[in-house]
């Protein structure tokens, strides 16, 4: 049986995923892109060699991702999704009523309908949304460019490699910064901290330029080895960071949102960091 092997960390990790059959692969003018079968993972999906997302485990990074900026803010009506080709965190945006514009932007088409075709559960007809624009164009050029204000920005890259890059430097916060509404939530994926500890680092020395309140949030992802991904959290609203549970329980109730992983329990709980995250962050804090 063939084999797909992901090399991601040096000297530490690489695992492995049999393959049951090759779905899709194709260079694809931004990445090397290759869709296959797996029996206990589903559905996978790699870019550059490196395992994106797969329909066994989506639901985790997708869930945490959408839903702790959208329920913490409580009323965002417009959402800027950028990257996120797979259609998974559009697929948890859409279930919000009080949302009534959405932007996504991505830098390559491909993505967007070989994932219609080989991962269509991740968006779940989410594309079909009347809600939706979709935008083909780098996401840092249209974050210093566009005239529209977002109240929730959520940035679903892949590593800062390649064309996802651009995504973690410090030209893309302030462009989120500058179409970020009043009291606006940028959102970020943000690496495995354990063995991504400096992307962390690197992240929070960026949003401390430009933000009020900058922190972390996390959650386990099977496929994505070395312990808790982090995500980023900004915005110049320090109180969203801190919305009482009992409000996040009534916002949720209230919704009728279904979710697999989140919850409002998990939505507190995934603010809490390992202290040697916590030391990396006020480390920056205190300079």
């Amino acid at each position: 049986m063939m084999t797909f092997r992901e090399k991601l960390f040096k000297h530490v990790y690489a695992q492995e995923f049999s393959v049951s059959r090759v779905l899709y692969q194709q260079e694809t003018g931004h990445h090397s892109l290759i869709i296959f079968e797996n029996e206990l993972f589903g559905h996978v999906m790699a870019l550059d060699g490196i395992i994106q997302t797969t329909e066994r485990d989506e639901f985790i990074y997708h869930e945490t991702l959408a839903h702790v900026p959208l329920f913490a803010l409580g009323s965002a009506e417009s959402v800027l999704v950028v990257g996120g080709g797979d259609g998974g965190i559009l697929r948890e945006v859409v279930k919000h009523r009080e949302v009534r514009r959405i932007v996504q932007v991505e830098i390559d088409s491909a993505v967007i309908e070989m994932s219609k075709q080989y991962l269509p559960n991740h968006s779940a007809g989410a594309f079909d949304d009347p809600r939706l624009e979709i935008v083909i164009d780098d996401g840092l050029r249209f974050v210093r460019q566009t005239e529209e204000r977002f109240d929730v920005i959520i940035s679903d890259s892949t590593d800062p490699e390649g064309p996802g890059e651009a995504l973690f430097t410090a030209e893309f916060y302030q462009g989120c910064h500058r179409c970020l509404r009043d009291g606006g939530v940028l959102v970020t994926q943000n690496g495995v901290c354990f063995l991504q500890l400096e992307e962390v680092r690197a992240t929070a020395a960026h949003l401390k330029n430009y933000f009020r309140d900058y922190h972390f949030f996390s959650a386990a992802v099977p496929t994505y080895v070395g312990g808790i991904m982090a995500f980023g959290w900004a915005t110049d609203d320090a109180v969203l960071r801190d919305v009482s549970p009992d409000v996040i329980a009534e916002r949720y109730e209230q919704s009728g949102i279904k979710t697999k992983y989140y919850n409002p329990a998990i939505h507190h709980a995934s603010f809490a960091l390992p202290q040697y995250v916590i030391d990396a962050v006020d480390g920056l804090r205190n300079r």
